[in-house]
């Protein structure tokens, strides 16, 4: 059965798209730790980051270091963090997460609550930076 994000590559499920290409896709998470919180995914579905194809693995690194470049831009904050934890969702993915404290990656921390008009209008501010 194909996960959450594979659905979402495959447009059975909207997403906040913030940028994509032949290979990847970025996104909004809605379960946001902070404003910005962006996941980075391979379009093509590998449970863990390290089983994705080396020339692939480099390139999602290459995609995620834009969006982040992108992030940095719009959202106030003094860094991009970058995390990949894996146990969530079984699709290989990147959380890139904007931090202003090193606090602000804790995951136990409760998610913020964006209504869509709000991810929306973030999400393409974000992507109007990546071009």
């Amino acid at each position: 059965m194909a996960t959450i994000f594979t659905r979402i590559v495959e447009g059975e499920i909207p997403c906040y798209k913030v940028a994509e290409n032949e290979n990847y896709l970025a996104f909004l998470d809605i379960n946001p730790l902070q404003e910005g919180h962006t996941l980075v995914i391979p379009k093509k579905e590998f449970n863990y980051i390290f089983d994705v194809d080396d020339d692939l693995h480099a390139g999602l690194w290459n995609f995620a270091k834009q969006v982040a470049n992108a992030i940095e831009k719009v959202v106030p904050c003094q860094r991009i963090g970058v995390t990949v934890i894996g146990l969530e969702v079984p699709h290989a993915h990147i959380h890139l997460i904007p931090l202003k404290t090193m606090y602000d990656m804790d995951f136990r921390k409760p998610k913020l609550k964006f209504t869509p008009e709000q991810l929306e209008a973030t999400a393409k501010r974000i992507s109007a930076e990546i071009g």
